[in-house]
């Protein structure tokens, strides 16, 4: 079963909420004609939609603001947040508007947003409006993390005009068309609980329960239940980015899906040469969202959610807190334990010793002294020769302090003597977990240059690229290599 744009089945479950969850509001169309970027042919399937719906004339009317999809009622978010440890106790979606929630044929639920579609009731100074950089940027990572089995939103498509929006500089104005089974976060609730609108956190606790963790209707203590399973959702996710060297850049309270989803790829960036604290965000002067950061800010966030909903986990507030406080003491239990499996399988072991951390530390240790490039590194040691008399001279070679390597790469030998796995069925395995092709800032560099110029075939290049990043893919093999000089150069923001 396939919909067109005129029979896709429509559902309201979230504006049924009310005026105090959110404001109706249609997108701003493009003053100038609109025109389709990019389409992503796999979530359009995600929504049921029929093949070749972008040729539809109604698709790029819709997904460009001047339509509504059949009679939706279109709708942005209300939510507050900790903006750099800091509350804001208003925010809401300032350039975002939900256009529809769709259910496709297998009944699951999903939010159409169109991402830069103009002015909302939540736009304080803004203009409503996302640009063509900022746009290719999130719709290419939104996709790559789904290649890399990471929890994420998804994109549809890319719509765009050449109206002209100002940020540091004057630049074409895009809308993403972005899905997500919900796109409510931990700001959502944080706004009710600063406003003491408690009967709103539990409205939209039942709300959260109901579509997305019924499994917890049956628990004695279903809000408490809640908590605890978006701790889970959310060390596994951040042990994840971790484990692939991904750094978000802007994780703040309203940037946290309670669903456990990356969400809102703003200034983010994936380790080049290995620095721990790796900052990609520019406008972090402190470091505080930097890429060994991660973790903590993940625990950080939870507490803000935590406390938001501290109300509905029991009646005496120090009783709640003492409860969600044991909650929370299991987050960096969960994280470490993800983490660590993961980290494991990167290199290549099946079995668990208690020196297993050490002989990783000390090889992530020497990648930063040496600045080694982390996907690389990684990608290469899935063909490590096992045999001592091997000096594994291709990943050898990526250090400058070729001794100290030597020493690890010992160690590493006398682990795997420990394994039952040849060197070839072990290559196999860490081919599936240590990606090849990653989204570096200069490959969605050059796709926006030439995209900037009308030219779009880059976006379509990697799009392909970053489907399949554990392949072997000989056509792209130029992407796999270490980024250009130039590279070193590029500063990204929070400017879009």
């Amino acid at each position: 079963m396939s919909f067109s744009l005129k029979s896709i089945p429509l559902h309201d479950s979230f504006l049924k909420l009310g005026e105090h969850f959110l404001s109706e509001v249609k997108p701003t169309p493009f003053k100038q004609e609109s025109k389709l970027i990019h389409f992503n042919q796999n979530a359009a399937h995600l929504l049921g939609f029929e093949k070749k719906i972008e040729q539809d004339p109604l698709f790029i009317d819709i997904f460009s603001g001047n339509q509504s999809l059949q009679t939706a009622k279109p709708f942005s978010m209300l939510y507050a947040g900790h903006q750099f440890g800091y509350l804001n106790p208003q925010l809401g979606d300032g350039r975002a508007i939900i256009i529809a929630e769709v259910h496709n044929h297998k009944n699951e639920k999903w939010e159409l947003q169109l991402k830069g579609s103009g002015l909302t009731p939540y736009s304080r100074d803004g203009d409503g409006r996302a640009v063509l950089r900022s746009t290719i940027r999130e719709y290419l990572c939104s996709e790559a993390m789904f290649g890399l089995g990471i929890p994420t939103t998804r994109a549809l498509c890319i719509t765009g005009s050449d109206d002209e929006v100002y940020r540091e500089n004057i630049e074409t104005a895009a809308i993403l068309t972005r899905l997500a089974p919900s796109h409510v976060r931990f700001g959502s609730f944080e706004v009710f609980y600063y406003r003491q609108q408690y009967e709103h956190i539990r409205t939209l606790a039942d709300y959260i329960i109901k579509y997305y963790y019924p499994e917890l209707l049956a628990k004695e203590n279903p809000y408490l239940a809640l908590l605890t399973k978006v701790i889970k959702r959310t060390a596994k996710l951040i042990a994840l980015w971790q484990s692939v060297g991904f750094a978000h850049g802007v994780m703040n309270t309203d940037n946290m899906s309670i669903l456990g989803l990356t969400l809102d790829y703003g200034p983010y960036g994936f380790l080049v040469n290995y620095d721990a604290g790796y900052i990609c965000n520019h406008s972090d002067h402190q470091g505080r969202y930097a890429f060994d950061q991660q973790p903590n800010i993940g625990l950080f966030n939870l507490s803000c959610f935590a406390q938001a909903i501290l109300p509905l986990i029991y009646k005496s507030p120090d009783k709640a807190a003492d409860m969600a406080k044991q909650e929370l003491e299991n987050y960096q239990t969960i994280f470490t334990s993800n983490f660590a499996n993961l980290m494991r399988q990167k290199l290549g072991l099946e079995k668990i010793f208690n020196e297993d951390q050490q002989l990783l530390d000390e090889l992530l240790s020497l990648m930063q002294k040496d600045s080694v490039d982390y996907t690389i590194l990684f990608r290469r040691l899935c063909e490590f020769d096992s045999t001592e008399e091997n000096k594994n001279t291709a990943i050898r070679d990526i250090f400058m302090q070729r001794n100290q390597f030597d020493l690890w790469a010992h160690k590493y030998q006398q682990r795997l003597k420990q394994e039952t796995l040849s060197d070839k069925q072990r290559a196999i395995k860490m081919k599936k977990i240590n990606p090849k092709y990653i989204l570096r800032n200069y490959m969605a560099e050059i796709a926006i240059k030439k995209a900037e110029e009308n030219d779009y075939s880059e976006i379509d290049r990697l799009f392909n690229l970053l489907q399949n990043p554990f392949s072997e893919q000989p056509e792209y093999e130029a992407y796999a290599g270490f980024p250009p000089k130039w590279a070193d150069d590029i500063s990204i923001s929070c400017s879009s």
